[in-house]
């Protein structure tokens, strides 16, 4: 069984209406997702608008996470940036906190070589007890992790799983094969969720569980009771939502889409926009 289970959701933070972190929709957000099959959130990752969140903002809503629901569900904080020193000390910050574990994004921006990836992760995770997880996510950081490099982080003994958001079937492979026992490897695609299941993926560290995340239970359910056909059903049939949710910048469908279902979170920060009324219609069509 996954360390954190199959279903982590990338928690959206909720806001108010002037866009301060609101905690009470916090909470039954939190409720909505454990409720609909999460049994870990990341707080604070891209899906969480980390880049608009300062580092109080963060540090507050770890503790109240912590706080709320610590034993109903796997709480995993986003430390990581594109400065290692500030992440370092940030995740050090955390560490008292009581969170289960950090998740460390490749540094975006600076576009380091493999040396340097491997250099930044590991100084990371020296400098923490608590269990690491990498997050590989080319897209938006610009540098793949390859799998050598993340083989080599595997060796560290707090490094204990990846979020793969590559797209890279075969390095994926590459790196299940060869990981060492108790590392793990996570999809970091809502939509490559059952390929990377029928590799050896452990389950999905997901932005659709917001709204599908008891679907999605079902189709992982059906894949490990060996019942391809109706997991590969159910996944057919969630991929315009998967597809749907990242048609305008997330996490803007997602937030809107949450609304529509009820569990309201509020909007997004700059230089997010709120969704116009004919892109909310569509999103609003993934649920018809």
């Amino acid at each position: 069984m996954a360390r954190f289970g199959r279903l982590v959701t990338a928690m959206v933070t909720p806001f108010n209406e002037q866009l301060q972190i609101d905690f009470d929709k916090t909470e039954r957000l939190i409720d909505h997702l454990i409720a609909n099959g999460t049994t870990g959130i990341v707080l604070s990752g891209t899906t969480g608008e980390s880049p608009t969140l300062s580092r109080a903002e963060k540090l507050e809503l770890f503790r109240h996470a912590v706080a709320y629901a610590k034993g109903k569900c796997h709480i995993i904080a986003g430390t990581g940036s594109n400065d290692t020193a500030a992440s370092i000390e940030f995740t050090e910050a955390v560490q008292s906190i009581g969170v289960d574990a950090v998740m460390v994004v490749a540094p975006y921006y600076s576009k380091p070589s493999q040396e340097g990836l491997y250099a930044h992760f590991k100084a990371l995770a020296e400098s923490t007890e608590l269990p690491v997880m990498l997050y590989n996510v080319p897209g938006r950081s610009v540098v793949n992790m390859t799998a050598e490099t993340t083989l080599r982080l595997a060796q560290l003994p707090n490094v204990v799983c990846i979020k793969e958001a590559s797209g890279n079937l075969s390095q994926m492979a590459q790196i299940i094969e060869h990981a060492p026992e108790g590392f793990e490897l996570y999809s970091g695609d809502d939509g490559l969720t059952l390929p990377i299941l029928s590799i050896g993926g452990v389950g999905i560290v997901s932005v659709a569980s917001h709204v599908v995340g008891r679907q999605m239970t079902e189709m992982m359910d059906a894949f490990f009771q060996g019942n391809h056909a109706e997991a590969a059903s159910i996944h057919r049939k969630l991929v315009p939502v998967f597809d749907g949710l990242f048609a305008y910048p997330s996490p803007g469908p997602t937030k809107v889409a949450l609304e529509k279902l009820g569990v309201a979170t509020g909007g997004v920060r700059l230089p997010l926009v709120e969704l116009n009324e004919q892109e909310k219609a569509f999103v609003h069509s993934l649920f018809a």
